[in-house]
């Protein structure tokens, strides 16, 4: 099997405060600078960072920034992720205009986080929030820096308890079938673990599912999580969920042990893969797979008991047509607690309308 990394390194989360866009734009030009960016594009990001971070500060109720390095291919890039919740924006189009900006501030509106970005979006419910994903690579050093960045069509959020700087969840995945030996989609082996807790105990128990998942051969989930059981055993353990994905066949084979929720979403419409009660590396139970259809379009969502299960669709209009990313985002933004450890795992169909491996 060849493994798929998950994409992100060094990711700090920021707190909407009164501090918050000084800490932004400090964590955003450390990261240019770690992966060996201009001063130039440093400041450019910078510019672009206090723009969300005063945006967020002004108008939403609460929210927070995520400032990352994601492995893009050809660069690594910084990411940063804006969630708010809030009014929403009545007229995207308007608001991303250069020029435009109802907080007064340098950057002069979205329009400048965009015009900065190699690759943006963002997507608004109104009454409810908005969030925005930019990513910035070093131009001078790309190859082709006229082209967008690509979308992933598979996106994972960790968030720590509030208090807390370590995640005791984790997601990951790995492919199926090289991908040279097929013009198909190639099937992927995703997981989420949550460890039980919180804190440094809980991410030993969850980063080392993530090792036995990279280094073992096993493809069918319930061997997989028979696998963690084992390996888990000197741990706290925690809630596990794997599933086998195969977009050519539209099939996913599902295992889940305890508080991890799994969501197949077409057509504004969401079926659960069922988990059955228990502690993957203290009590297993009896392993029960499912098999469930991918219709043309759909996503596969999975999460941790940090976001609650009261989240629907249809109260989201259009963000399952969105990239992974949005999705993902407006997910923890809608669902999430700060009372727990948060993960949320997005899997889009790589043959829906915009998508992009």
């Amino acid at each position: 099997m060849d493994a798929l990394t998950t994409g992100a390194m060094d990711e700090t989360w920021i707190r909407q405060d009164v501090s918050s866009t000084a800490r932004a734009r400090r964590a955003a030009a450390e990261l240019a600078r770690r992966v060996g960016m201009s001063a130039e594009r440093v400041g450019q990001i910078e510019l672009a960072v206090t723009e969300a971070a005063v945006n967020l500060t002004t108008h939403a109720d609460d929210g927070a920034l995520l400032l990352r390095l994601i492995d893009t291919g050809p660069a690594v890039a910084v990411e940063l992720l804006a969630i708010d919740h809030g009014p929403g924006i009545a007229d995207l189009d308007h608001a991303r205009r250069t020029g435009v900006s109802t907080a007064g501030t340098p950057g002069l509106g979205l329009g400048v986080v965009e015009r900065m970005a190699d690759s943006f979006d963002v997507h608004s419910v109104l009454g409810r929030g908005t969030v925005l994903v930019a990513r910035f690579r070093d131009r001078e050093k790309s190859a082709t820096p006229e082209t967008p960045l690509p979308e992933p069509t598979m996106t994972g959020l960790t968030r720590p308890l509030s208090g807390e700087q370590v995640c005791g969840d984790a997601w990951s995945a790995k492919s199926v079938v090289p991908k040279e030996q097929t013009g198909d989609p190639v099937p992927v082996v995703v997981m989420l673990c949550d460890g039980l807790g919180h804190g440094p105990l809980a991410a030993r128990a969850s980063g080392q599912a993530v090792a036995v998942l990279h280094r073992g051969t096993a493809e069918d989930p319930k061997d997989i999580i028979n696998e963690f059981h084992h390996a888990l055993a000197g741990t706290r353990g925690g809630a596990v969920a794997v599933a086998r994905i195969d977009w050519h066949r539209r099939r996913i084979d599902f295992c889940g042990i305890g508080n991890v929720s799994a969501f197949v979403v077409a057509d504004d419409a969401r079926s659960s893969l069922l988990s059955s009660p228990g502690i993957v590396g203290h009590h297993l139970p009896r392993l029960r797979g499912h098999e469930a259809a991918l219709p043309p379009g759909a996503s596969v969502v999975f999460h941790s008991d940090g976001l609650t299960e009261r989240w629907s669709p249809a109260a989201m209009p259009g963000l399952f047509a969105a990239s992974s990313t949005l999705i993902a985002a407006h997910l923890l933004r809608e669902a999430g607690v700060r009372r727990d450890d948060a993960s949320v795992l997005v899997v889009k169909d790589p043959a829906a309308p915009g998508a992009r491996s």
